[in-house]
């Protein structure tokens, strides 16, 4: 009597054919190439100036460059269609380029700290006035890609471990920005490292939040804003069902999570609505209270959860 039922919506790929990253492709183009263009002035000019703040920001560019890159290409991916081996195609991708991002920011975040560290104890002499003008570049030229990725880094954490990306870059700039007035105006040299250590200890607990995020997607967990026991309370609730188990919820990437239960229907239940209105009205109670569209219901009688624990040994 148990069946399973996507109820209108593929189990290939999300809803509306694209993945929640895929909306923001083209956006993530063009904060690339922002990205691209200030990597190369930055470094020019934390050579010129021999700013480390000013370098650690164009380490940061570059790492934004490679994140943004992977984010890209993970979208490419998962938006490839699925197969008969991939049955949910390439989706996952964009949560392996999401912890990719972070092992990335936590490598920045360690290289700062260590070099911040190491030039409080030996401060090198800093071209204040020439830093500024380069922070200032880097600053505009962040706050636009972060505008550009806000929406997206909502909804994706692909595109969230790129939107980090440029945050920490942004917090980079305005910190060579910071840093290079007070030597202007104080000459106090350790201002630079200073600065550069701040930007470190801000990185990494970002960094610790995506990770753990990204390993609750990979680990199947279910999502944060889906209350498994509120999920069963309003399966139970419908008139004829006498129990659910097997229930679970997990995410196969942002924007695509996904349902299965084994909902126990009364017997007269099945004979007055049939197979169909069941599915029917446990999709449309999902649907209205929850944001999980992808769901597969296997309706049993009752005791038939005993027969299956018996096949299983």
């Amino acid at each position: 009597m148990g069946a399973g039922h996507g109820h209108g919506h593929s189990h290939g790929s999300p809803p509306g054919g694209g993945t929640a990253a895929a909306a923001h492709r083209g956006r993530l183009r063009i904060a690339l190439g922002l990205t691209l263009t200030v990597l190369v002035s930055q470094a020019v000019g934390g050579i010129l100036t021999g700013s480390l703040a000013l370098l650690t920001d164009a380490g940061h560019m570059a790492t934004d460059a490679v994140g943004i890159s992977m984010a890209l290409l993970a979208i490419h991916f998962a938006n490839r269609p699925s197969g008969v081996q991939r049955t949910f195609g390439f989706a996952r991708a964009e949560i392996l380029a999401a912890l990719a991002n972070c092992l990335l920011l936590f490598g920045v975040g360690g290289f700062v700290l260590y070099e911040a560290v190491r030039r409080l104890i030996s401060p090198p002499e800093v071209e204040a006035g020439a830093a500024v003008a380069f922070g200032a570049l880097g600053l505009v030229a962040n706050t636009v890609s972060l505008l550009l990725l806000m929406r997206g880094q909502r909804e994706s954490l692909n595109v969230r471990g790129a939107f980090l990306e440029v945050m920490a870059d942004t917090l980079g700039s305005l910190a060579v920005i910071v840093s290079a007035a007070v030597i202007v105006l104080t000459g106090w040299q350790r201002a630079d490292p200073a600065a550069s250590l701040l930007i470190g200890l801000m990185i990494v607990p970002r960094a610790w939040k995506l990770l753990r995020e990204a390993l609750e997607v990979l680990l199947e967990a279910a999502p944060r804003d889906v209350d498994m026991e509120s999920v069963r309370s309003h399966i139970l609730a419908l008139n004829g069902v006498e129990g659910v188990h097997d229930l679970h919820v997990w995410t196969i990437t942002s924007g695509l999570p996904v349902l299965s239960a084994h909902v126990v229907v009364s017997q007269e239940l099945f004979d007055t609505l049939g197979h169909e209105k069941l599915l029917h009205e446990l999709q449309g109670c999902l649907g209205r209270h929850f944001d999980v569209e992808h769901c597969t219901f296997q309706l049993e009688p009752g005791g038939h959860a005993e027969h299956e624990l018996g096949l299983c040994h």
